[in-house]
């Protein structure tokens, strides 16, 4: 399923999200006006891929789950999380579901984080292990995989 990018998963779980939470509000997570503390994490989690996406653009390497890595890449937000992209996505989600202000609309944030914690990550840590071997293997050690 190499068409099943990140932000593709991202946006249909935003999409399952505003259809969850319409079709059962309640019970509600947060009351107005608290559910506008959503777009802290969500204007957060929009940073984060933009950083990253500019840092793969000055290391020249892609961005591409699918694809070969070119580049490790161990600064920036790469400093405090291996995975700052997801955790962004996460964190997106998180926001939208608060702002929705739906306690369902909490299920497809859950779900992302599952899929990218057993699929997502396992296969991209595989494949740069296989190409940056101990470098890799030590970064790994000293550095969160969410946070």
């Amino acid at each position: 399923m190499t068409w099943l990018l990140p932000p593709i998963l991202v946006l249909i779980l935003l999409i399952l999200m505003a259809v969850l939470a319409r079709l059962w509000p309640e019970p509600g997570l947060l009351s107005d006006p608290w559910h506008l503390l959503g777009l802290v994490p969500l204007l957060a989690g929009i940073a984060l891929p933009l950083m990253v996406s500019r840092l793969f653009r000055r290391v020249r390497t892609n961005i591409n789950t699918f694809r070969d890595p070119d580049v490790m890449v161990a600064d920036g937000p790469f400093r405090i999380s291996r995975n700052p992209i997801y955790l962004g996505f996460a964190l997106i989600l998180l926001g939208a579901a608060l702002l929705s202000g739906a306690a369902v609309a909490l299920l497809p944030a859950l779900a992302f984080v599952l899929i990218t914690d057993r699929w997502y990550i396992p296969f991209e840590e595989a494949r740069m292990s296989a190409q940056f071997g101990a470098a890799y293997d030590d970064y790994r050690r000293r550095t969160r995989r969410w946070l």
